[in-house]
Protein backbone atom coordinates (compact mmCIF):
# COMPACT_ATOMS: atom_id res chain seq x y z
CA UNK A 1 0.00 0.00 0.00
CA UNK A 2 1.29 3.45 -0.90
CA UNK A 3 2.48 5.63 1.92
CA UNK A 4 -0.20 7.98 3.22
CA UNK A 5 -3.11 6.01 1.70
CA UNK A 6 -5.59 4.44 4.03
CA UNK A 7 -8.14 1.72 3.47
CA UNK A 8 -11.77 2.63 3.06
CA UNK A 9 -13.86 2.21 6.19
CA UNK A 10 -17.04 0.13 6.32
CA UNK A 11 -19.04 3.36 6.40
CA UNK A 12 -17.26 4.67 3.30
CA UNK A 13 -17.75 1.39 1.45
CA UNK A 14 -21.43 1.40 2.38
CA UNK A 15 -21.98 4.99 1.27
CA UNK A 16 -19.98 4.39 -1.92
CA UNK A 17 -22.04 1.27 -2.66
CA UNK A 18 -25.23 3.21 -2.03
CA UNK A 19 -24.23 5.84 -4.59
CA UNK A 20 -23.30 3.14 -7.13
CA UNK A 21 -26.77 1.61 -6.63
CA UNK A 22 -28.48 5.01 -6.94
CA UNK A 23 -26.67 5.74 -10.20
CA UNK A 24 -27.79 2.34 -11.50
CA UNK A 25 -31.39 2.97 -10.41
CA UNK A 26 -31.27 6.36 -12.11
CA UNK A 27 -30.78 4.60 -15.47
CA UNK A 28 -34.34 3.23 -15.27
CA UNK A 29 -35.87 6.69 -14.81
CA UNK A 30 -35.40 7.85 -18.37
CA UNK A 31 -36.80 9.56 -21.41
CA UNK A 32 -35.59 8.04 -24.69
CA UNK A 33 -35.02 10.32 -27.66
CA UNK A 34 -35.27 8.21 -30.87
CA UNK A 35 -32.41 9.80 -32.79
CA UNK A 36 -30.17 8.54 -35.56
CA UNK A 37 -27.62 6.99 -35.63
CA UNK A 38 -28.07 6.17 -31.92
CA UNK A 39 -30.96 6.92 -29.53
CA UNK A 40 -30.09 9.28 -26.66
CA UNK A 41 -31.47 9.11 -23.13
CA UNK A 42 -32.24 11.68 -20.47
CA UNK A 43 -31.88 9.84 -17.14
CA UNK A 44 -31.54 10.53 -13.44
CA UNK A 45 -28.10 8.92 -13.44
CA UNK A 46 -26.50 12.35 -13.83
CA UNK A 47 -28.32 13.61 -10.71
CA UNK A 48 -26.80 10.85 -8.57
CA UNK A 49 -23.36 11.29 -10.16
CA UNK A 50 -23.63 14.99 -9.26
CA UNK A 51 -24.51 14.14 -5.66
CA UNK A 52 -21.57 11.73 -5.45
CA UNK A 53 -19.23 14.46 -6.69
CA UNK A 54 -20.68 17.13 -4.40
CA UNK A 55 -21.00 15.03 -1.22
CA UNK A 56 -18.13 12.54 -1.24
CA UNK A 57 -14.36 12.88 -1.33
CA UNK A 58 -12.64 12.35 -4.68
CA UNK A 59 -11.58 8.77 -3.99
CA UNK A 60 -15.04 7.69 -2.84
CA UNK A 61 -16.84 9.59 -5.63
CA UNK A 62 -14.60 8.02 -8.28
CA UNK A 63 -14.96 4.58 -6.70
CA UNK A 64 -18.77 4.83 -6.64
CA UNK A 65 -18.97 5.54 -10.36
CA UNK A 66 -16.23 2.98 -11.07
CA UNK A 67 -18.20 0.24 -9.30
CA UNK A 68 -21.31 1.21 -11.26
CA UNK A 69 -19.41 1.06 -14.57
CA UNK A 70 -17.78 -2.27 -13.67
CA UNK A 71 -21.16 -3.80 -12.82
CA UNK A 72 -22.59 -2.67 -16.14
CA UNK A 73 -19.62 -3.88 -18.16
CA UNK A 74 -19.73 -7.39 -16.63
CA UNK A 75 -23.34 -7.70 -17.76
CA UNK A 76 -25.57 -6.40 -14.96
CA UNK A 77 -28.22 -4.34 -16.84
CA UNK A 78 -27.61 -1.04 -15.01
CA UNK A 79 -27.04 1.12 -18.08
CA UNK A 80 -29.93 2.90 -19.83
CA UNK A 81 -29.95 0.25 -22.58
CA UNK A 82 -28.75 -2.84 -20.68
CA UNK A 83 -25.17 -3.82 -19.95
CA UNK A 84 -22.25 -6.03 -20.98
CA UNK A 85 -18.80 -5.48 -22.48
CA UNK A 86 -20.24 -4.71 -25.92
CA UNK A 87 -21.47 -1.44 -24.40
CA UNK A 88 -17.91 -0.14 -24.92
CA UNK A 89 -18.66 -0.09 -28.65
CA UNK A 90 -21.77 2.07 -28.30
CA UNK A 91 -21.23 5.72 -29.22
CA UNK A 92 -23.02 6.84 -26.04
CA UNK A 93 -20.67 4.94 -23.69
CA UNK A 94 -18.46 8.03 -23.54
CA UNK A 95 -21.11 9.75 -21.45
CA UNK A 96 -20.80 6.96 -18.87
CA UNK A 97 -17.02 7.42 -18.85
CA UNK A 98 -17.70 11.12 -18.42
CA UNK A 99 -19.65 10.30 -15.24
CA UNK A 100 -16.50 8.93 -13.60
CA UNK A 101 -14.26 11.81 -14.62
CA UNK A 102 -16.89 14.39 -13.66
CA UNK A 103 -17.58 12.86 -10.23
CA UNK A 104 -13.87 12.72 -9.40
CA UNK A 105 -13.24 16.28 -10.66
CA UNK A 106 -16.24 17.72 -8.80
CA UNK A 107 -15.19 16.06 -5.54
CA UNK A 108 -11.63 17.32 -6.05
CA UNK A 109 -12.90 20.87 -6.63
CA UNK A 110 -15.12 20.72 -3.54
CA UNK A 111 -12.20 19.46 -1.42
CA UNK A 112 -9.58 21.79 -2.85
CA UNK A 113 -11.65 24.96 -2.58
CA UNK A 114 -13.81 23.90 0.41
CA UNK A 115 -17.02 24.51 -1.52
CA UNK A 116 -20.19 24.17 0.54
CA UNK A 117 -22.59 26.95 -0.51
CA UNK A 118 -25.15 26.78 -3.29
CA UNK A 119 -23.36 29.15 -5.70
CA UNK A 120 -20.06 27.31 -5.41
CA UNK A 121 -21.71 23.90 -5.68
CA UNK A 122 -23.55 25.04 -8.81
CA UNK A 123 -20.27 26.20 -10.39
CA UNK A 124 -18.66 22.86 -9.53
CA UNK A 125 -21.69 21.08 -11.05
CA UNK A 126 -21.38 23.14 -14.23
CA UNK A 127 -17.68 22.19 -14.45
CA UNK A 128 -18.70 18.54 -14.05
CA UNK A 129 -21.32 18.96 -16.78
CA UNK A 130 -18.64 20.34 -19.12
CA UNK A 131 -16.36 17.34 -18.42
CA UNK A 132 -19.22 14.84 -18.77
CA UNK A 133 -20.37 16.24 -22.12
CA UNK A 134 -16.84 16.81 -23.39
CA UNK A 135 -15.88 13.16 -22.94
CA UNK A 136 -19.28 11.98 -24.20
CA UNK A 137 -19.20 14.01 -27.42
CA UNK A 138 -15.60 13.09 -28.28
CA UNK A 139 -16.24 9.37 -27.66
CA UNK A 140 -19.46 9.53 -29.71
CA UNK A 141 -17.62 11.11 -32.62
CA UNK A 142 -14.71 8.64 -32.50
CA UNK A 143 -16.89 5.52 -32.31
CA UNK A 144 -19.16 6.72 -35.11
CA UNK A 145 -16.28 7.70 -37.40
CA UNK A 146 -13.74 4.96 -36.65
CA UNK A 147 -15.83 1.95 -35.70
CA UNK A 148 -19.29 2.33 -37.21
CA UNK A 149 -17.90 4.27 -40.19
CA UNK A 150 -20.84 6.65 -40.04
CA UNK A 151 -20.49 10.27 -41.08
CA UNK A 152 -21.11 12.55 -38.11
CA UNK A 153 -21.39 16.24 -38.81
CA UNK A 154 -20.81 18.98 -36.28
CA UNK A 155 -24.55 19.74 -36.49
CA UNK A 156 -25.41 16.20 -35.37
CA UNK A 157 -22.89 16.43 -32.55
CA UNK A 158 -24.19 19.82 -31.44
CA UNK A 159 -27.88 18.96 -31.69
CA UNK A 160 -28.07 15.24 -30.80
CA UNK A 161 -25.20 15.05 -28.35
CA UNK A 162 -25.54 18.37 -26.57
CA UNK A 163 -28.51 20.67 -27.18
CA UNK A 164 -31.25 18.06 -26.79
CA UNK A 165 -30.14 16.93 -23.32
CA UNK A 166 -27.97 19.70 -21.84
CA UNK A 167 -30.85 21.85 -20.60
CA UNK A 168 -32.37 18.94 -18.65
CA UNK A 169 -28.95 17.99 -17.29
CA UNK A 170 -28.29 21.57 -16.20
CA UNK A 171 -31.65 21.45 -14.39
CA UNK A 172 -30.31 18.41 -12.55
CA UNK A 173 -27.20 20.47 -11.67
CA UNK A 174 -29.48 23.06 -10.02
CA UNK A 175 -31.39 20.36 -8.14
CA UNK A 176 -28.24 18.55 -7.01
CA UNK A 177 -26.52 21.74 -5.82
CA UNK A 178 -29.62 22.63 -3.83
CA UNK A 179 -29.88 19.14 -2.33
CA UNK A 180 -26.15 19.00 -1.57
CA UNK A 181 -26.32 22.16 0.57
CA UNK A 182 -28.76 20.36 2.86
CA UNK A 183 -27.22 16.87 2.66
CA UNK A 184 -23.50 17.71 3.09
CA UNK A 185 -23.56 18.06 6.90
CA UNK A 186 -25.44 14.75 7.35
CA UNK A 187 -23.18 12.86 4.92
CA UNK A 188 -20.05 14.26 6.60
CA UNK A 189 -21.35 13.14 10.01
CA UNK A 190 -22.05 9.64 8.68
CA UNK A 191 -18.64 9.31 7.04
CA UNK A 192 -16.89 10.66 10.16
CA UNK A 193 -18.71 8.11 12.32
CA UNK A 194 -20.81 10.70 14.13
CA UNK A 195 -24.13 9.93 12.45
Amino acid sequence: MAKGRRSLTIRELTVGGLFAALIGAGAFLKITLPLQPVPMHITLQWFFVLLAGLLLDKRLAGMSVGVYLALGLVGVPVFASGGGPSYLLRPTFGYLLGFGAAAYAMAWLCESFQVSRFGGLLKVSAAGLFIYYGIGVVYYYLICRLLIRQEVTWQILLFNCFLLTAEADFGLCLAAASAAVKLRPAVMRILDGRG
